[in-house]
């Protein structure tokens, strides 16, 4: 499934849900209205009833004038006759109530009226049509007509028909029943229902195809910006660039790709500089490399002088290949920090450094360095203290001194040579690059920058400069160090 998709189908289904919780309220809140209107008109229809409404009051007893031959209830006091109520005139039912009952008054719902003694007897009262139909009785309508107190809200079916019932004890005893179909009801609800389907169905259409317009919309920068990645990594023309427009996130996106083909692009041009430089700085031992065996295959017509000069030629040349060729590979390794660092205790490197310097040359070193403790490989470090020793051997005049420090974790190397010139001073740790001056001289140029691959692996730092007085001064970090006591620890 594409994104489009993915989008699409997820504001739909959001639609849905947010459409099915709105229609689940809507119709559980206009039935429980309804319900609501309902069950107070049956209050209301049972609070007409004066019997129900004046605690104490006597139902119409033998005699009285609103219910002749009525029995006689509790509280000796007489229920008004004559239409006073809803109680009107006829022969009185059982436990007192009236015989006959008139309709509501106009606008009002009647509803059906049975009357339960407090014996449980059932009495339908007249004025309610030829022949009117009993609800069947509960035994919470029972133990509510016993005790004349109390009352209940149920929903019944009597022959297909559902009723919303009240049963209401009544103050002398006995209790009201009083009935109204939910047919309304119902069938108000259940035209809300398909109202609500089908609004739920369009909401749900239209949900989707909005998603869809919307998805549309909002992922064409992402494909115009997938078309032109795509071009531009099936060209691998690196020179090109993606447009940023704007500050939201496909801008940081557009940048952040642009920085990796920045990073990319450098690194290619890194990597056709090595290969050029390298090529150029072998194919001069190689040259004289053929010169050399060309000359020895001539061999018969030299001397045995001229013969032990071309051999250490030979030997010099293959010297110098080999060298340049384990800077190069040093240089490949690039300044990645390792997987795996060891501690490595900078002191000691140095000073065997400063020991192999002082047997290759008649040099003066004066030392001073602390026990200090660094983060990284050891062969790297190693060798980044040796090239500092040999570059500082390379330009000190004989018999000169060579002023090695380390302090506070910080590496410095000074000798009293010529110094570098202002305009060398930016490219001194570049790779390959030679100073006017040292052109003369062997190397290949990379010993600097090896130096520098290595102190940046340990995540430290690099800084030429001319030293006051003359000389040049290298100063280097390893970076994190911790400086020891004077026994190592």
């Amino acid at each position: 499934m594409t994104l489009r998709s993915r989008i699409a189908a997820v504001a739909s289904v959001s639609v849905a849900l947010a459409v099915l919780a709105a229609a689940i309220g809507l119709y559980v809140a206009v039935g429980s209205d309804l319900r609501g209107e309902i069950d107070s008109a049956l209050r209301a229809r049972a609070d007409a009833f004066p019997f129900m409404r004046e605690p104490g009051a006597t139902r119409a007893g033998a005699g009285s004038p609103g219910y002749p031959g009525g029995g006689r209830g509790a509280g000796g006091a007489t229920e008004a006759g004559g239409g006073s109520g809803p109680a009107a005139d006829g022969d009185g039912g059982p436990g007192g109530f009236p015989g006959h009952i008139q309709p509501a008054p106009f606008g009002a719902a009647s509803g059906y009226v049975q009357f339960i003694s407090p014996q449980g007897t059932v009495f339908v009262p007249g004025g309610q049509g030829s022949s009117p139909t009993r609800i069947a009785v509960t035994a919470q309508d029972r133990a509510i007509a016993s005790r004349g107190s109390g009352s209940s809200l149920t929903e019944r079916s009597v022959k297909g028909t559902s009723l919303r019932v009240l049963t209401e004890g009544a103050s002398g005893g006995g209790a009201l029943m009083i009935a109204r179909p939910l047919t309304e009801v119902n069938h108000e609800l259940s035209r809300l229902l398909l109202i609500l389907a089908l609004i739920g169905v369009g909401g749900i259409v239209l949900a989707a195809l909005l998603g869809t317009l919307v998805a549309r919309t909002a992922l064409a920068p992402i494909g115009r910006f997938t078309r032109r990645t795509e071009t531009l990594t099936g060209n691998l023309d690196l020179s090109q660039r993606l447009e940023v427009k704007g500050r939201d996130e496909l801008a940081r996106l557009a940048e952040s790709f642009n920085a990796t083909l920045d990073a990319l692009e450098r690194s290619i041009q890194a990597q056709r500089h090595l290969i050029a430089d390298a090529s150029h700085e072998l194919r001069t031992p190689i040259s004289s490399l053929r010169a050399n065996i060309q000359i020895l295959g001539e061999a018969d017509r030299l001397g045995a002088e001229e013969l032990a000069g071309l051999r250490r030629d030979i030997v010099d040349e293959l010297d110098e290949l080999t060298a340049l060729v384990g800077d190069v590979l040093e240089l490949a390794r690039g300044a990645t920090p390792a997987a795996v660092s060891d501690d490595v205790r900078l002191d000691e490197v140095v000073e065997a450094a400063v020991e192999r310097a002082r047997r290759r040359s008649d040099l003066r070193f004066e030392v001073s360095v602390e026990p200090t403790m660094v983060s990284g490989q050891a062969d790297r470090i190693g060798r980044a203290a040796s090239n500092l020793m040999d570059n500082a051997r390379k330009w000190s005049p004989d018999g000169a001194t060579v002023e090695v420090a380390l302090k506070d974790g910080v590496l410095s190397v000074r000798d009293h040579g010529p110094g570098f010139a202002e305009a060398d001073l930016p490219f001194v740790f570049d790779r390959f690059y030679r100073a006017q001056d040292a052109r003369k001289l062997s190397g290949s140029g990379l010993g600097l920058a090896i130096v520098r691959q290595a102190v940046e692996s340990c995540g430290g730092f690099v800084e030429a400069q001319n030293a006051p007085g003359g000389g040049a001064l290298l100063r280097v970090g390893f970076g994190e160090s911790l400086e020891l006591g004077a026994d190592g620890s």
